[in-house]
């Protein structure tokens, strides 16, 4: 064999050398890190006045909570309670969060300190849960009515009956409970004896004397005063039955709270007594004797 031949078979196996040594060196290889996929492009916030915990209703407002929170430009609501500075871009950096916090506080007295004034002092309308904005139509602004007037639902009227601890289920009527009103009395003719009615069915307890909600784990209220939530068309009907004789109240089962408010229908109410004119000292009155 001449030397020809024997150089261009060591250059080939050489040649085959390099390149399995290249072709194990690709298979072993760790693929390189994709490159990170780009932060996605930050977008404009509003600050939003919104409940800092759960507010039930009836509760009055207070810096104590209610807080700011940032809220997506584009899925502001315009009835929402925002602090009046124009949009900001959200900072997606660690450093500019912290940044963005820390300003937060400064803004909170500039900005919107005069927002946040504006609703202290307000009495909640319709129940909040945490984190939820806070709308002018869910909130009754200070000397726009107290409490009672904001519980009471359209149409309706507050109403105070006396009841005793017997005619109120022994105490077991609470706060937010339904009830059925009845009204008994004596009769003078001792054929009649005592009779009772029906007057209400199903009306809502809005407060037992001046407790207007449960105290925590209890079962129990005794009081000598129950105020009712009752239609604007039933008030004479409560009036009458607390004249004529002993109001009673009727605790009714979670599972019967539905159906309509209101009278039961014709009650011998109207036929209780007699209504007798009386004169005195040139001044006219009407009374109803009971029979």
């Amino acid at each position: 064999m001449n030397a020809v031949r024997i150089i261009i078979l060591a250059v080939a196996a050489v040649a085959a050398i390099a390149v399995a040594i290249v072709v194990r060196s690709m298979a072993t290889r760790t693929p390189a890190p994709q490159a990170a996929s780009a932060a996605p492009a930050a977008r404009p916030t509003t600050r939003v006045l919104t409940a800092k915990v759960d507010l039930p209703v009836g509760t009055v407002l207070s810096a104590e909570n209610v807080t700011w929170q940032d809220w997506p430009a584009a899925a502001l609501n315009p009835l929402f309670i925002t602090d009046g500075a124009a949009p900001a871009i959200q900072p997606t950096a660690a450093p500019a969060a912290a940044i963005r916090q820390a300003q937060q506080a400064t803004n909170d007295a500039l900005s919107g300190n005069a927002a946040m004034s504006a609703v202290q002092g307000a009495i909640v309308r319709t129940a909040l849960v945490r984190g939820e904005p806070i709308m002018a139509s869910k909130i009754v602004r200070g000397g726009q009515g107290g409490f009672m007037s904001v519980v009471l639902g359209p149409g309706m009227r507050a109403m105070s009956v006396p009841v005793t601890v017997e005619g109120s289920a022994g105490g077991f009527v609470l706060p937010g409970d339904r009830v059925d009103v009845l009204t008994g009395r004596t009769s003078r003719d001792p054929d009649q004896g005592f009779t009772a009615e029906v007057v209400m069915r199903n009306v809502r307890v809005l407060a037992v004397d001046q407790n207007t909600a449960n105290a925590a784990g209890a079962q129990a209220l005794v009081g000598a005063v129950v105020t009712l939530e009752v239609p604007a068309a039933d008030m004479e009907v409560i009036a009458r039955a607390k004249a004529i004789g002993n109001v009673m109240l009727a605790l009714r089962s979670y599972a019967d709270l539905g159906g309509p408010t209101g009278r039961t229908g014709p009650t011998t109410l109207a036929n209780a007594g007699t209504s007798v004119r009386v004169f005195r000292a040139g001044q006219s009155s009407e009374v109803t004797v009971a029979p």
